[in-house]
């Protein structure tokens, strides 16, 4: 493929894979799942694939050994990197009248793209878990909403959902006209799983379903037009993370890691997992950057200091700043009262303002540049 473009790389990809597929029998027809139809769609960017499979709800948990076998394959093809294949039971579009799909082939179905209105998508993350990245997350979205920018927050941790109590929510979304509206607090928008399940309900869900969740809480929520979504994503480098990448236009992520090495170690993963996938590092924000006595002062660097500043200078990251360990943004925290709400003038909150300050910058400079990265569609 020397000297072709992205795009015909892509599409060239994407044809082989089809082929590919033609290996795996759909039980039910006994014709290859190519020509029975149920391959949905195909996405593809740089290594990272993702298939669609159509199947009705009565027959998801037959087709699974068909799921497993075509995720297998498509894994072992020249080009692949991570494969992720997934059981949709979205039917396609009808072929315009006089125009059949040609026999064998399935009627191509041209996903609707996700979150139209919003102008630039910045996912918070972090290698690991426990290092505040959703306190972060929250405290940015919050900063953006007092300049006057219409916010949304995205919590996209299914399993671990902190952003109900983050920001004293705990009813239900209403439904309208079939989509779901974000409940608002402290100026901004916000969807979670955690608003639709009890506290202490565990989400017990395979990828699939994780990746189809979200997908559900950007296609079906009414969120409008936004100037920024920030996103608050699972630890790690999962599903969720494949999910966000393929199927929106990030224009930006901002990673958070505490200072102690083994949280530096998971926040490079982090960092190689966005570049994998081409979504731009925004910066690197070092929390609990240092812990400040209430009563004396005295100030003692608890977990080290300045680890994620040499990190972000040997990643080629910007470093973004440092938040300090303190009681005051726990407690606000616990309470549903952010602290950049709460106490705005207080000098911990000042340091989440002049990061959003920043992250803002970088979006709409990515923004002007026709940020964020296409998501070729088959």
């Amino acid at each position: 493929m020397s000297g072709a473009t992205p795009e015909t790389e892509a599409a060239q990809l994407r044809e082989a894979l089809r082929e590919a597929l033609r290996a795996v029998v759909d039980p039910a027809s006994g014709q290859d799942i190519v020509s029975a139809g149920l391959v949905e769609g195909i996405q593809v960017r740089g290594g990272l694939v993702q298939v669609a499979l159509r199947a009705e709800r009565a027959r998801a948990a037959a087709l699974e050994p068909v799921r497993r076998a075509a995720e297998a394959l498509l894994g072992r093809q020249p080009g692949v990197t991570n494969a992720a294949v997934v059981l949709t039971a979205h039917k396609p579009q009808a072929a315009p009248q006089g125009h059949a799909a040609p026999q064998g082939h399935a009627a191509p179905q041209q996903r609707p793209p996700l979150l139209p209105q919003v102008r630039a998508i910045v996912a918070v993350a972090s290698g690991k878990g426990g290092v505040g990245k959703s306190t972060v997350a929250v405290n940015l979205a919050v900063a953006l909403a007092r300049r006057g920018l219409a916010v949304g927050l995205l919590d996209a941790d299914i399993y671990g959902p902190s952003l109900p109590r983050m920001l004293g929510l705990a009813r239900k979304p209403e439904v309208k006209q079939e989509r779901m509206i974000p409940l608002a607090a402290w100026g901004l928008k916000a969807m979670s799983i955690g608003f639709l399940v009890e506290e202490e309900t565990p989400m017990i869900w395979r990828g699939p379903m994780v990746m189809g969740a979200l997908e559900q809480m950007m296609g079906q929520v009414e969120w409008g037009a936004l100037d920024i979504l920030i996103v608050d994503m699972p630890p790690g480098t999962g599903d969720a993370q494949l999910t966000m990448a393929q199927r929106v236009a990030l224009t930006g992520a901002v990673i958070v890691s505490t200072p102690q090495d083994i949280a530096l170690l998971d926040a490079r993963r982090g960092v190689r997992m966005f570049e994998r996938t081409h979504v731009p590092v925004l910066g690197i924000v070092e929390n609990m950057s240092f812990f400040c006595c209430p009563s004396c002062g005295h100030r003692a660097e608890i977990f080290g200091h300045g680890g994620a500043r040499l990190e972000a200078q040997r990643l080629g990251a910007e470093f973004l700043g440092e938040v300090p360990l303190l009681v005051r943004i726990r407690e606000t925290a616990d309470a549903g009262n952010p602290i950049v709400a709460a106490a705005p003038d207080s000098a911990e909150a000042q340091a989440f303002i002049a990061i959003a300050a920043r992250v803002w910058e970088k979006a709409q400079q990515r923004a002007a540049a026709g940020g964020g990265p296409k998501i070729v569609v088959g």
